[in-house]
């Protein structure tokens, strides 16, 4: 699947982890460190703002999930700020083909 990637390689996370939650209509919350960047980043309910898109599949590392995205000029492009983003149909499938304990890894 086309893909964002993290913005910076400090933000790039690589190695084995595995899905440990999966979630339809994801709220988001910014990390202290997104808000350190932009105060102005608050919590988001569900709904075509959400910058988690569609669906949400949540990694054993904190704050790192695969997810959708509604901004589809962030696919193909570094531009997330640790997450892997995809298109809200592309999650969607991935999303009922990944069991819960499915091992990830990020190269």
């Amino acid at each position: 699947y086309p893909t964002s990637v993290p913005a910076s390689e400090e933000l790039t996370k690589r190695g084995y982890t595995k899905v440990v939650r999966k979630k339809v209509g994801p709220d988001w919350t910014p990390t202290a460190s997104m808000k350190e960047r932009n105060p102005e980043l608050q919590y988001m309910p569900p709904g075509p703002d959400n910058p988690l898109g569609t669906h949400a599949m949540y990694l054993s590392w904190p704050a790192y999930l695969i997810h959708g995205t509604h901004d589809t000029r962030k696919i193909g492009r570094q531009s997330s700020d640790g997450c892997i983003g995809l298109y809200n149909p592309s999650i969607e499938e991935l999303f009922a083909a990944t069991p819960i304990g499915t091992q990830v890894r990020i190269i």
